[in-house]
């Protein structure tokens, strides 16, 4: 009888345990609403980007700044979406047919949008984790434990390069040097 007991006290807990672990997972990303969103976010980041990197102060060097964005987590309630992402930004110019990295910065945000009466997205609020002292309480803070984005989890620049080389003309496998 007490071995019953315990199979049966065994399997209430390992289904309680399945149960949390359902509830608390992310259910992952809605793919149809990051590939709307997603142009928006970048958009903005490039935006808000333009005038803080030191190639923008070369005019040779025709600098520009290149976004991306990678969902973390992606929610939409009342009209309003939130998106947990990380970015990275880097500004890439050109110097002597190579392409040059000139500034760049890699932080994790919370990007709030909102469909407009024509159907598109704009951003309403960004906020993003502040450097040094209070970065990891703001990731905590600001992300649910599955969704907190670690080391592993930026943005490729292999993407950011491709879109920098084909914007300046030139070749696909054009070198990357410092600016």
């Amino acid at each position: 009888m007490r071995v019953r007991r315990w199979w049966f006290g065994l399997g209430a807990v390992a289904v309680l345990v399945a149960t949390g672990a359902w509830v608390v997972w992310p259910a992952g990303v809605d793919g149809y609403l990051w590939s709307e969103v997603r142009p928006v976010i970048e958009a903005r980041l490039v935006a808000d980007a333009k005038g803080s990197g030191y190639g923008e102060t070369e005019p040779a060097l025709r600098a520009r700044w290149f976004c991306g964005a990678k969902a973390r987590d992606l929610d939409e309630k009342d009209g309003v979406v939130r998106a947990g992402v990380t970015t990275l930004c880097v500004e890439y110019g050109v110097r002597n047919g190579a392409l040059v990295e000139c500034s760049g910065v890699d932080v994790p945000q919370v990007v709030r949008l909102k469909r407009d009466a024509d159907g598109a997205y704009r951003v309403v609020s960004r906020e993003e984790a502040p450097d040094g002292e209070g970065y990891g309480k703001w990731v905590e803070d600001h992300f649910s434990f599955f969704a907190e984005p670690g080391p592993a989890d930026s943005v490729s620049s292999a993407g950011l390069e491709a879109a920098a080389r084909d914007h300046f003309g030139l070749p696909a496998d054009a070198p990357v040097g410092d600016c």
